[in-house]
């Protein structure tokens, strides 16, 4: 069973696992019905995120009386983590608990623990900054980028704070997590697509083919010091920042995250070993010798009906004919395969324009 604000990813990754998902989320795609075993949509919606009090008798219905192997969740739980005990009530869950999600979505624990573990931060604070063009302000607990913006003097708001700016690049990691070290599974370099009101939307991400030995190695021994402090279980990934003093980390998310298609493979499929770590037992990562690519396109304005077109092999989260579309809305991932992160990443951008310039001629 995936619950999860968007369940395709993971319920392609059950297949390749040999599963047979039961997916909840809140779009509910083509591609994911085709995918799942039964699929629903989550109660909720994007604006106010999942209504946690329906969930488990939603969850429940989606069972419809078969034993559940196991429950595994995406997005949308890290500001009320409590949901996921409850959860785990009605199924077994493989993937972190409400205590290991907390300790590592607030700021001070996750400050905390990297002071102790000797792993650069960055500052952060709960009072407005007298210099705030210096600053990042983030929701505890958010996702997805979205909710990151430069602080530029924005007052205190609930569950808001405010992180010291770090220039440079972005680099994520997914790892494995067995609840004592961090198994690296990879390294990708993500990018943002701005909107008006979200300057660090997530725009997609890359799977680096090389990475520098020594520089994984450390990272490793960070990523094993947080898992243990944390508890943490499953896949997760950890976003830093390299800049001119090394690598500082940013955030952990506590499950499988948005790198997970550009990951897989049908070879050592990830949602098998992410659910052998949860429950002890040995698991296989996957290995590369390429660079993959998934892009997410965004509608630039609003679509009354979006219009049935040929959805090519390279694409995923495939908006249905006849929907209706707000700006900013996601269309569809687009992926792409190369020998170098930046042609790969240039080969996704040109899809993604040809898939746009397909669907707008339809639509006029």
């Amino acid at each position: 069973m995936i619950a999860a604000i968007s369940g395709r990813a993971l319920a392609a990754a059950a297949r390749r696992a040999g599963y047979r998902p039961l997916v909840a989320d809140l779009f509910r795609d083509t591609d994911t019905v085709a995918l799942s075993e039964r699929a629903i949509m989550l109660p909720g919606d994007l604006a106010h995120g999942i209504d946690h009090k329906r969930l488990p008798d939603a969850l429940l219905d989606l069972a419809a009386g078969e034993p559940v192997e196991a429950l595994v969740v995406g997005s949308g739980f890290e500001r009320e983590p409590a949901i996921v005990d409850d959860l785990a009530r009605h199924f077994p869950l493989a993937g972190n608990n409400a205590a290991a999600i907390d300790h590592v979505k607030d700021p001070r624990k996750l400050a905390d623990d990297c002071a102790a573990l000797g792993i650069p931060h960055p500052k952060f604070r709960w009072e407005t900054p007298s210099d705030p063009e210096n600053w990042l302000v983030k929701t505890a607990g958010g996702a997805g980028g979205g909710h990151v913006a430069r602080a530029n003097g924005a007052a205190v708001k609930p569950g808001r704070y405010f992180q010291l700016f770090v220039r440079g690049k972005s680099v994520s990691v997914l790892f494995i997590a067995d609840g004592r070290t961090a198994d690296i599974v990879g390294f990708s370099r993500q990018w943002t697509s701005p909107a008006p009101g979200a300057p660090y939307r997530y725009g997609g991400a890359v799977r680096l083919r090389r990475f520098d030995r020594n520089d994984s190695a450390k990272i490793g021994r960070w990523l094993s010091g947080l898992t243990l402090r944390a508890g943490l279980t499953g896949l997760c990934s950890a976003d830093f920042i390299r800049g001119d003093g090394g690598y500082h980390l940013v955030e952990i998310n506590p499950r499988p995250g948005a790198t997970l298609d550009i990951f897989d493979s049908a070879e050592a499929p990830l949602l098998r070993a992410h659910i052998d770590a949860c429950r002890g037992k040995p698991f296989r990562v996957p290995r590369f010798d390429d660079c993959m690519a998934a892009l997410v396109t965004y509608a630039s304005r609003p679509v009354e009906r979006f219009p049935k077109i040929a959805w090519p092999d390279w694409t995923a989260d495939r908006q249905p004919a006849g929907s209706t579309l707000a700006a900013g809305d996601p269309i569809c991932t687009v992926f792409a395969r190369g020998d170098s992160a930046g042609a790969t990443r240039r080969a996704a951008q040109a899809q993604a324009r040809q898939l746009q310039s397909q669907w707008e001629g339809e639509r006029t």
